[in-house]
């Protein structure tokens, strides 16, 4: 490489949200001589790591002649210094972009042809665009049971694999949609208190205001590396942590980061999802929540059934065992929504207050049971009775804080300082409550990134409500979000539909 071509790098502390991106002046000598325009893809070189950067030209003095300004996320990957001398090249062709052009068109994807693309977006070899083009291809049931599994499979492959010191592993996951669904907090003491070996790893929100990362971060730490996790899972039987630090299916995170974005989470990419991340964890068996709801993420039975069919088929092809629940989604568990709200809920249940939401009890330890039974020294039908003594005598809460004093501590929970009541305009019985509108709301109020941000409801469905009673209350960290949460309630459909008495 030319030393011509170089230039003193400068971290500028933008948050492009892991999207790696370089900065260069428009009258630049490398962009002149190597014909780099906005939005170009470049090879960047600090003394011996490589990454691929998306550019964008700047107009203004933030950079000085003889200077290449960095994203936080192409910093922390080159791991360099300020001022080091950076060198640029044009990466070799994507190759794999026509595979993607392919599908786009309607064509089966061969299992090379999905593992080439798999491994260019784990090398960040493609950019957000590239992504969301090989996303928006593979939406809509595009991606059949073939091209399912050889994208799972190469998922898997692309990333690091535990392996445990146990013939039973086990593991629990909600495809989502269902606000206030934190069971996995719940079921994980449950189930590490009896005796079962489940290293938790969990996402962070896609579309919702909360993932079961996102909560237990207001509690305990996540992040942890693998060496963390597997102490942690090896003291207490248990852990749950955010599976995007420990690179288990690191395209995995990359194609969630881009979903996120897009608000889409497509049934193939779903279940090479679930099932990647289980068997990079090292489970040998896994159950499934799958809840349906009108307004939920699986929308009919029908649905549902597809999805439990290729989770099991897939994941025993894969050696994996795969039991799935159907669930009531009809509306959200508990009452919290958002990362604080629903970490206040999952406490409640934990330290078996009589003011904890009885339904997120009971789905949890319905959960756990499933769970417990997988063990060969339970039978069918006994396993519930078993999750029910664990969490009344004390024992769940007992090896909850044990496993957050393991994974660095636990945290207090804090509150929104803005916090709005809305209430009923009429009365009558709660008919409906609408998932995706209550979720929009907690989002807009800042949900999941302002921690305490999100909506607590007041009501269920087949309550009578008179009028001016309290349906629910948004909680925001700033007037500004408390403001676009309630613009948007207006724009809205109802969130709750109440019917005349």
């Amino acid at each position: 490489m030319s030393k011509k071509l170089s230039l003193k790098i400068r971290r500028l502390g933008i948050d492009t949200y892991q999207e790696t991106v370089v900065y260069m002046r428009r009258d630049c000598l490398v962009c002149q001589s190597e014909g780099f325009e906005s939005q170009t893809r470049i090879r960047l070189t600090v003394h011996n790591t490589s990454i691929i950067a998306t550019l964008n030209i700047v107009t203004s003095d933030i950079l000085q002649i003889g200077e290449v300004g960095l994203s936080e996320s192409a910093w922390e990957l080159l791991n360099a210094s300020e001022g080091d001398e950076a060198y640029f090249s044009h990466p070799r062709p994507l190759n794999s972009l026509s595979e993607v052009r392919r599908k786009i068109y309607g064509h089966q994807l061969e299992p090379k042809a999905i593992d080439d693309i798999i491994a260019d977006v784990v090398e960040r070899r493609y950019s957000d665009i590239h992504i969301a083009a090989f996303l928006a291809a593979s939406a809509g049931g595009r991606l059949d049971r073939d091209e399912i599994l050889a994208l799972t499979s190469s998922m898997i492959k692309h990333g690091d694999r535990l392996h445990w010191d146990a013939p039973l592993i086990v593991d629990k996951h909600c495809v989502g949609g269902l606000p206030g669904n934190r069971t996995s907090l719940i079921v994980v003491p449950i189930v590490a208190s009896f005796g079962l070996m489940i290293p938790k790893t969990s996402s962070r929100a896609i579309t919702s205001p909360a993932g079961t990362a996102d909560t237990m971060e207001v509690l305990a730490p996540v992040a942890l590396t693998l060496d963390q996790m597997r102490h942690v899972v090896e003291k207490e039987g248990g852990c749950i942590a955010w599976g995007g630090s420990v690179s288990l299916s690191p395209a995995d995170d990359q194609l969630i980061r881009v979903e996120r974005a897009l608000d889409l989470d497509s049934e193939g990419q779903l279940i090479a999802s679930v099932l990647s991340k289980k068997i990079a964890a090292g489970s040998t068996h896994v159950l499934i929540d799958l809840p349906v709801g009108e307004t939920a993420k699986v929308r009919s039975l029908e649905m549902a059934r597809i999805l439990e069919h290729y989770l099991i088929q897939i994941g025993a092809e894969l050696g994996i065992h795969v039991h799935t629940l159907i669930t009531d989604g009809s509306q959200p568990v508990g009452r919290g929504i958002g990362p604080a709200l629903e970490a206040k809920d999952v406490i409640a249940v934990l330290q078996n207050n009589k003011e904890a939401p009885t339904d997120l009890r009971e789905r949890a330890l319905q959960l756990a049971a499933g769970i417990i039974e997988f063990s060969p020294t339970v039978e069918r039908g006994k396993g519930f009775s078993i999750a029910k003594e664990i969490l009344d005598s004390g024992k769940a809460w007992k090896k909850f804080q044990a496993i957050c004093s393991a994974q660095g501590g636990m945290r207090e929970i804090g509150s929104a300082p803005h916090q709005h009541v809305v209430s009923a305009d009429k009365s009558g019985k709660v008919k409906a409550i609408d998932n995706r509108v209550i979720a929009r709301i907690a989002r807009t109020a800042g949900a999941p990134q302002a921690k305490t941000a999100g909506v607590y409801l007041s009501t269920v469905i087949g309550d009578h409500v008179k009028k001016n009673q309290p349906l629910f209350t948004i909680h925001a960290e700033s007037e500004g979000e408390m403001e676009y949460a309630l613009t948007l309630m207006c724009e809205e459909a109802p969130v709750i539909q109440i019917e005349d008495q």
